[in-house]
């Protein structure tokens, strides 16, 4: 189950590792055939994990049975070899993402060292720039900084040389950086270009003595207590609103994994019959350590067997034992991918068709448990961390799954469409005058869909849309 939680991006890390723990199991690097067959298999199934263990017993010593791994009688055993049956060569043409970047604090570390500071003040500047979240903001308190530098590095010094260093470091690129909160960091970035004229001088005022109207869209007492006219007003906002609210989000972060989307499983429409493939990327081909069963061959040809070889096969064993399970997870777990996804992929046939998310039928992780034989909760790890490629776009499986809502013909159809229309019709709003919830609750009943006022305000929270005072646009 942990396995199966395992995003593509980061399985190739816990193959690593295990590789590492493991001297036993190793990669593959020639073509073997697959022999995870029966004869082996079978007796792997029919074992409890708790036969591999160890308890040192006289019995375990003098009983050392290892005919299954030394094999037949021209001494060849199977190859324990995991591979991906899913039509590895269509594959090859898809390019697997990496980036090679400057992290966010490496590139603000970069230009701390083109300041003339002496050791103290060098100190200090590294605190705080290691104090800057990945937004770009510096959320800790000065006097928390202080206490950092004096219990941490063994640095004395106080808040007022402390801020006087933030002010060096809200200097670095990007603009913005440093602040200590939103109103500050668009601050920084005005001051940045107050040779620019009038509507910066304005911009800064409203941020200044306005901040609270309008973050709350007063434009009126913006323009009262200004003086602007119409065009202004419009110009001084529309100056703001270009300004960037998280100064270090457009910085790479070094966690690749997170920072790019790496697809799990790619659907292809072959004249109208979908295809469903796994990446082949999620595994390298697995296989049991030929050094480790040469040593099984000659402990079995050997006619001394003394205390100290039988404790060695006997770790050889456990070692291979423990290969062959992870060998046969890292199977299940393509197995389990597979068949979640090709069910959700049946189940919403008419949207991998399409691309019309208006098609979604409604769709929970009871249906599909139901439908493959699996538990709700396996579903629900696979659905959570997966993502599926299309010619439509990449999506988390999870996107597919959606309640049902009743229309006015008795129909049932997914809370997805709703959400759908719903968006389309805020995208399609004047944002002079934007729709309030009542509104687009009657726009919604017109079109035949049952629903409530309070469930249009859930579904419009849940698709990040502000309400109709904040989407208001001069």
């Amino acid at each position: 189950m942990k396995l199966l939680q395992v995003p593509t991006a980061n399985l190739e890390e816990r193959i690593k590792e295990e590789l590492e723990e493991n001297p036993a199991l190793e990669v593959s690097e020639e073509d073997h055939d697959d022999q995870f067959e029966n004869d082996i298999k079978d007796e792997f199934d029919s074992e409890g994990e708790e036969e591999y263990e160890m308890d040192g017993s006289e019995d375990e010593y003098e009983n050392i049975d290892i005919s299954e791994y030394v094999g037949d009688e021209d001494g060849e055993i199977a190859d324990y070899k995991m591979r991906d049956d899913n039509y590895p060569e269509m594959d090859d043409n898809k390019v697997v993402p990496y980036r090679v970047e400057t992290s966010f604090h490496e590139h603000l570390l970069d230009q701390l060292g083109m300041l003339k500071l002496d050791d103290k003040q060098r100190k200090i500047a590294e605190q705080v720039v290691g104090s800057i979240d990945d937004d770009g903001y510096l959320r800790r308190d000065t006097s928390a900084i202080v206490d950092d530098l004096a219990f941490r590095q063994n640095v004395e010094t106080s808040e007022k040389e402390v801020e006087s260093v933030i002010r060096l470091v809200q200097q670095f690129d990007p603009p913005g950086v440093g602040a200590r909160d939103l109103q500050e960091c668009l601050l920084l970035q005005l001051h940045r270009q107050k040779l620019d004229g009038k509507t910066v001088d304005k911009a800064i005022e409203v941020l200044t003595y306005y901040f609270d109207e309008f973050t709350k869209k007063h434009y009126d007492k913006i323009q009262r207590g200004l003086n602007l006219d119409d065009d202004g007003l419009r110009d001084v906002i529309g100056h703001i609103i270009r300004l960037t609210p998280k100064p270090g989000g457009n910085h790479g972060d070094i966690n690749k994994a997170e920072s790019y989307v790496v697809p799990d499983f790619f659907i292809f429409n072959n004249g109208g019959k979908l295809e469903l493939t796994l990446n082949s990327k999620n595994a390298p081909d697995l296989r049991i350590s030929e050094g480790y069963r040469d040593m099984l061959r000659e402990y079995d040809k050997g006619s001394k067997k003394d205390k100290r070889q039988k404790e060695a096969v006997l770790f050889i064993k456990q070692k291979i034992d423990a290969a062959k399970w992870f060998i046969d997870a890292i199977k299940q777990r393509q197995h389990t991918l597979t068949s979640v996804m090709e069910t959700i992929m049946n189940y919403q046939h008419d949207f991998f068709l399409t691309g019309d998310e208006t098609t979604l039928r409604p769709m929970i992780l009871k249906d599909i448990a139901e439908r493959t034989g699996l538990d709700i909760s396996t579903v629900s790890r696979v659905a959570n961390s997966k993502f599926v490629q299309t010619e439509f776009g990449t999506y988390r499986l999870k996107f597919f799954f959606s309640e049902s809502l009743s229309t006015d013909s008795g129909e049932e159809v997914s809370t997805r469409e709703v959400k759908k229309i719903l968006s389309d019709l805020i995208e399609g709003e004047s944002k002079k005058k934007p729709l309030s919830d009542e509104k687009l609750t009657e726009l919604l009943q017109e079109k035949g869909y049952n629903i409530a006022r309070r469930t249009v305000a859930k579904y419009r929270e849940q698709l990040n849309i502000p309400v109709a005072r904040l989407r208001k646009e001069l």
